[in-house]
């Protein structure tokens, strides 16, 4: 799978260039499935929010770019249905683009439908993530962005990359989200971690990674 980790979506030129890239066509001959389960786990969101990122109607442009088709997986309903059904789904998909939201949640989701199980199997298929969506490929997300807990207990999320992310950094509704706030937070993160602003993503192919930014970010090494 390609990933493509951004703290606030296709927000600029540089971003959705990278975007093009590994999709290798157009954006309007791809078809995309967008996952909100994120969202349900967040003291912040509802049911509003859910269908504002379904609609394309959030300051992160993700189900708006103009896709060939845009569907919804709900990671919740999976595990009540048959593999047979929702498994070609995602095979067919170009993109799965991942909502904000509560990482953990969003986590314990993706193990518990069998979509992470799944993901290794996707060589050509892009993930897109906004914020946790792109949390929940890190190994750990920090204390700081815990408020679901998972059966767990822990900060532990999917691994599938080497470095850990503090989404929006100097975003101006959330005050707390300091350059010094990032360096704390990094201290606790046994790993390389990064400090992002929602100008800025991270492309990783085959374990090759490159930052993607026209805005703040910084790289935290142990």
């Amino acid at each position: 799978m390609k990933l493509l980790l951004t703290s606030g979506g296709v927000k600029n030129t540089r971003i959705r260039e990278a975007l093009i890239d590994l999709l290798d066509k157009p954006i309007a001959d791809c078809n995309a499935l967008c996952i909100p389960t994120a969202e349900y786990g967040h003291p912040w969101c509802t049911p509003t929010s859910v269908w504002r990122f379904i609609a394309g109607r959030t300051p992160a442009p993700m189900c708006d770019l103009g896709w060939k088709s845009v569907g919804v997986l709900e990671l919740t309903a999976l595990p009540s249905i048959s593999r047979k059904r929702w498994v070609p789904w995602v095979r067919e998909a170009d993109v799965l683009l991942a909502d904000g939201g509560d990482a953990l949640y969003l986590c314990h989701w993706m193990r518990q439908s069998g979509l992470a199980d799944l993901l290794p199997s996707l060589p050509r298929t892009v993930w897109v993530g906004v914020s946790a969506g792109s949390m929940v490929m890190t190994p750990r997300i920090g204390d700081d962005f815990v408020s679901w807990k998972p059966p767990a207990r822990d900060d532990r999320a999917l691994g599938l990359v080497n470095f850990s992310i503090f989404p929006h950094l100097n975003h101006e509704l959330m005050p707390k989200n300091t350059m010094a706030a990032a360096e704390k937070w990094a201290a606790d993160i046994p790993g390389s971690a990064y400090a992002i602003d929602d100008e800025t993503a991270i492309k990783v192919v085959d374990g090759d990674v490159e930052v993607i930014s026209e805005g703040r970010w910084k790289l935290f090494t142990p």
